[in-house]
Formats: C-alpha cells, sequence, structure tokens
C-alpha cells in the first residue's frame, strides 16, 4: 500500500484537497461499490455482479461510477477474453489506501450517532 504524501500545507491548501477527496469519494454508491470490491477482492466482479450485489444502483449510474472510479486510478476494469465478453472490476493499491481513512470515518460516524441520540 502506498505511504501517504505528508507536506505543509495552507489552509486553503487542506481545505482544497478535503474538497477533492469529497469529490471523488463523494456521493451514495462510490464507496459501496469500493466496499464491496475490496470485501470481494479474491472473486471475479463482473458489472452484473457488482450491480446485483449493490442493492439499488442502476446500470447506467453503476457505469458512470465504475468510470469514475477508474479515471481515479481507484479501480482497474479488465476486459476478458471470453465468449460472451465479460469485464472484471477490481480495487488498485491506490484504491486500497483509501480504506483506512473510510474506517475513521466510520469510527466518527458511530461515535456521533451515539452522541446525539
Amino acid at each position: 500500500m502506498e505511504t501517504p504524501i505528508k507536506r505543509e500545507a495552507t489552509c486553503e491548501q487542506e481545505l482544497a484537497a478535503i474538497r477533492d477527496s469529497l469529490e471523488i469519494l463523494g456521493g451514495k454508491w462510490k464507496l459501496r461499490i469500493m466496499r464491496y470490491l475490496n470485501n470481494h477482492i479474491d472473486e471475479k466482479n463482473t458489472f452484473k455482479k457488482i450491480q446485483r450485489e449493490v442493492e439499488g444502483i442502476s446500470a447506467k449510474m453503476l457505469s458512470k461510477e465504475l468510470r469514475e472510479l477508474e479515471i481515479n486510478l481507484l479501480v482497474t476494469r479488465t476486459v476478458m477474453e471470453t465468449r460472451p465478453v465479460t469485464v472484471n472490476y477490481a480495487m488498485t493499491e491506490y484504491g486500497l489506501s483509501v480504506f483506512p481513512v473510510t474506517e475513521t470515518l466510520v469510527d466518527w460516524g458511530l461515535n456521533h450517532r451515539e452522541k446525539i441520540k
């Protein structure tokens, strides 16, 4: 797994970095897709399988989200030499670097829910 880059940053740069992170990972589906792929890392994860397992996502939305995750180097798309052609999706090493961040968010979110009960 890649080591995060440590840099001195101004408040403005830090806010821009947070905004970039939220833009890349935000929305209803991206983290759900990534967590699914991470939890099934040793399996073949075809488009249809992901759509079936990520409850409620449409084919159009899944296609859009996978494309954006691929553009941002978080997911790989591999066309298999089968008939009919199938496409397999998997997390990249860079994509896996997101999970310590999401675990921190999970911890914070659970604590927050408990606090505001």
